[in-house]
């Protein structure tokens, strides 16, 4: 329910004071942007980044079932070395963007855009069907707009053993910054029906089996304890190589993640797992954007870790207003958040006057 107090709280100071350390970043796609696709581009795009002041990039380099750099990891478990799409042959994306980042003074964090999704006719999934999760009439396949997409199983050895060699294949081999998953490292609630995790769960209760209501509060409980353990996972294999490499993570609001996708990233921020945190809040005016800014959760997390703000600057042919978007900036700082991240690169559009505005001088990334 929106009390009349958030509509007064939501008038923006126009002289909202930018702090000497701010999360500034950008999201890299590979869909609707051509960043990605050509050493010029990405050199370029870099530079303009680097000159409107941001201080980080999420290059996206899980997709689609492929990698956007080359993997062993990958070959051995899809078949395919790298994704596919000509713009990426014969180079490595992500050590180009390293290289032009760290030259710039941008941190690089590479982004496992796709988590535990795969497309339905990926050879992810053709390849291993046993890795994929169900609902309980047996069926797979979760619409995701017009695409559909299975979901590969948490509480499988060899899942779980897949998605931390996947990140620690980049840790170990990569001058990275950090690494991030986003919304879609969790399970639509309605999967976990598949045999493999109806027996795990009988062991675990006695035989009895899961509860037919996906939505039953212990069913849901066991199965996001699952995929915490394998945050747990990924975030000790990744310390364990590199100690300052970050952990980050870009979820949905809280209710929305455990609802919806199983997602307790709540649980991870306090037991260390996540060290910084963006919220996706793509928010189609200031009210409701402001409304989720005060939620619990986010200021309890902000008193551990830096805790920053997805903006949507826009979608393909789209853009957000841009006073839209100056109105949510200011509104961070004016909560003394650590900052903002836009999806998505292409989204800023011809609107750079606009974005020096917001960000007219350097600044540090917050500090971990």
């Amino acid at each position: 329910m929106v009390h009349f107090p958030f509509v007064a709280n939501a008038q923006v100071s126009p002289l909202s004071t930018v702090s000497t350390a701010e999360l500034r970043g950008v999201w890299l796609t590979n869909i609707d942007s051509n960043v990605l696709f050509s050493r010029r581009n990405l050199n370029q795009g870099i530079r303009r980044l680097a000159q409107l002041n941001f201080n980080t990039i999420y290059p996206t380099v899980w997709n689609w079932g492929y990698t956007l750099y080359p993997s062993s990891i990958a070959a051995q478990v899809t078949g395919h070395r790298l994704d596919p799409q000509p713009g990426l042959q014969g180079r490595d994306m992500l050590a180009e963007a390293i290289n032009q980042g760290h030259r710039r003074g941008l941190a690089v964090i590479p982004w496992f855009e796709f988590g535990l999704m795969a497309p339905a006719d990926s050879d992810l999934a053709r390849l291993h069907p046993d890795w994929i999760t169900s609902r309980r009439d047996g069926s797979q396949v979760v619409m995701e707009g017009q695409d559909p997409r299975v979901w590969l199983n948490p509480a499988h050895p060899e899942v779980q053993r897949f998605i931390v060699d996947l990140v620690t294949e980049v840790v170990a081999n990569y001058d990275v910054d950090g690494i991030q998953f986003d919304d879609h490292f969790g399970l639509p609630f309605e999967l976990g029906y598949d045999p493999y995790t109806v027996q795990l769960y009988q062991q675990e209760h006695q035989g009895k089996r899961p509860p037919a209501d996906p939505h039953d509060p212990e069913w849901m409980r066991w199965r996001a304890t699952k995929i915490t353990q394998l945050m747990s996972q990924l975030f000790y294999a990744v310390k364990a190589l590199k100690p300052n490499c970050l952990v980050s993570l870009s979820p949905n609001p809280r209710e929305f993640a455990y609802d919806m996708y199983l997602q307790d990233w709540w649980t991870w921020e306090r037991r260390g797992y996540v060290e910084e945190l963006i919220v996706q809040l793509y928010r189609p005016n200031l009210i409701n954007f402001l409304v989720e800014l005060q939620r619990p959760e986010i200021q309890m997390a902000r008193t551990h870790i830096p805790v920053g703000i997805g903006i949507l600057a826009g979608l393909k042919n789209r853009p957000v207003d841009i006073t839209l978007i100056q109105d949510q900036v200011r509104t961070v700082r004016d909560r003394q958040l650590a900052g903002v991240s836009f999806f998505f690169y292409e989204s800023l559009g011809d609107r750079d006057t606009d974005f020096l505005a917001l960000f007219p001088t350097p600044a540090q990334r917050p500090r971990v």
